[in-house]
C-alpha cells in the first residue's frame, strides 16, 4: 500500500513539473500503452474463450486512448501552430474515427495501425522537448495520465 502511494505520489509530482512539451510525450506514451493492452487482450479474446469481461477492458483502454486524443487535440494552438495544428488536428480526428471503428468491430488492424502513427510522433516529440530550452512547468488540468 504504501509503495502505491509513493509511486503515484511520484506519478503526480513528475507531471506537475514537465514542460508542455514532456506533457505531450507523456500522453502519447500513455496512449501507446493502452493501445498495447487493447491489442493484447483482443488478441487473447479471438484466440481463447469469448470472455465478455475482456472486452469491457478492451473497450476501456481504447476509450482512454480517445481521451488522450482529444485531450491532444483541445492542447493545440491553431494561432501559433498555424498548418501544423490543422495537420494534427485532421490526424487527430482521424484517430478517434479509427478507433471508434476498431472499438465496434474488434478490429485489431486499425488499432496497431494508429498505435504506429502515435509512436512515430511521439518520438518526433520526444526529440522536440529534449532540444528545446526549458519550459517553465506549469499547473495542468484535464485528463490524469498518473494512473
Amino acid at each position: 500500500m504504501a509503495y502505491k502511494n509513493a509511486s503515484s505520489t511520484y506519478k503526480e509530482t513528475k507531471i506537475k513539473t514537465a514542460s508542455q512539451g514532456q506533457l505531450i510525450v507523456m500522453l502519447y506514451d500513455e496512449a501507446v500503452k493502452q493501445l498495447s493492452k487493447a491489442v493484447e487482450l483482443l488478441e487473447l479474446y479471438k484466440n481463447e474463450k469469448k470472455d465478455h469481461g475482456r472486452i469491457e477492458k478492451i473497450s476501456k483502454a481504447i476509450m482512454k486512448t480517445e481521451e488522450i486524443i482529444t485531450e491532444l487535440m483541445i492542447s493545440l494552438d491553431f494561432e501559433q501552430g498555424g498548418e501544423i495544428s490543422k495537420n494534427l488536428f485532421s490526424l487527430y480526428t482521424w484517430f478517434n474515427r479509427e478507433l471508434i471503428e476498431a472499438n465496434i468491430n474488434q478490429d485489431t488492424k486499425r488499432i496497431i495501425t494508429v498505435k504506429d502513427m502515435i509512436s512515430e510522433l511521439r518520438n518526433t516529440w520526444s526529440t522536440v522537448a529534449s532540444q528545446s530550452p526549458a519550459e517553465h512547468p506549469r499547473e495542468t488540468a484535464g485528463l490524469n495520465i498518473a494512473g
